[in-house]
């Protein structure tokens, strides 16, 4: 076990050691992080995609649901619209900035340290899970993601793949995307009645379109432990022909899981 794990003045000194660095490096010559919005959406919709904003997880407060409403209405507004010129990266905590109850974020569900929390500005992840889940529909490269490493909660009406969302926790866990291309795209991001909703926009239309294929899904246990396991892999289509042009691999995923089966998972080595 790790000293931070121990001692939480530790945790919280290499927390803030780490913020530090991130803002450092930050700082190097090179990086054209995206900062301009434009209100009216740019000619082309590459893609869309909307979340429920209220879900069952397990047993948790049913109020975490509700706060992190409140803290996605905040933290929204500071991407929608955001343009990514070409050479330019976008990071997320860029644009949300850190999340304080100044601000008017309230506690919500956090993931940490292998353990479900709270905290506040908590719920971010699933604006995270949804630029990241768009991103992957267009030419455009990710520069960070993370991954949590178990599966806190049973899949609750679940739309996308295992293991295809991504953790942010301010400011050196973050999500960050590349625009090789010579096309401008722009992000929305609105917070409906009941689900959060995004789109992508572009200035002109990209050559390809993208299909997310999940592979070798499975449950097992291992070593008195039960783990969850997938490949998520891309299908690149030309958008004139309709032909695949190429498949790629995006990411394979191990997580422990936290939560009983009500099935029995074979024994198998990881």
């Amino acid at each position: 076990m790790r000293l931070s794990e121990i001692h939480p003045i530790v945790y919280h000194t290499r927390i803030a050691q780490k913020r530090l660095f991130r803002k450092i490096s930050d700082l190097a010559p090179g990086k054209n992080f995206a900062s301009e919005k434009q209100d009216a959406d740019l000619a082309v919709m590459c893609t869309k995609h909307s979340s429920l904003l209220r879900r069952t997880l397990g047993n948790s407060d049913p109020q975490l649901q509700e706060n992190k409403v409140v803290n996605l209405g905040i933290a929204a507004p500071t991407i929608d619209g955001i343009l990514i010129k070409p050479g330019q990266l976008f990071s997320l905590w860029r644009q949300v900035g850190r999340t304080t109850a100044e601000k008017g974020y309230l506690d919500g569900m956090q993931l940490s340290r292998g353990e479900v929390a709270k905290g506040v500005g908590g719920g971010l992840c699933q604006l995270s899970n949804l630029l990241h889940w768009m991103v992957l529909h267009t030419p455009m490269t990710v520069a960070e993601r993370h991954h949590h490493s178990f599966d806190p909660f049973p899949d609750d009406n679940r739309v996308l793949p295992f293991g295809s969302g991504c953790g942010v926790f301010y400011n050196y866990i973050d999500l960050r995307f590349y625009n090789p291309t010579n096309i401008t795209f722009q992000l929305r991001v609105k917070v409906g009645e009941n689900h959060l909703r995004g789109n992508i926009f572009a200035d002109i239309a990209p050559e390809n379109t993208y299909h997310i294929v999940e592979k070798g899904h499975r449950f097992f246990r291992n070593n008195g432990k039960t783990w969850r396991q997938n490949e998520i892999w891309r299908e690149v289509i030309d958008r004139r022909t309709g032909n695949i042009v190429r498949e790629e691999q995006l990411m394979e995923n191990l997580a422990e899981v936290k939560y009983e089966l009500n099935f029995e998972v074979p024994e198998c080595n990881v």
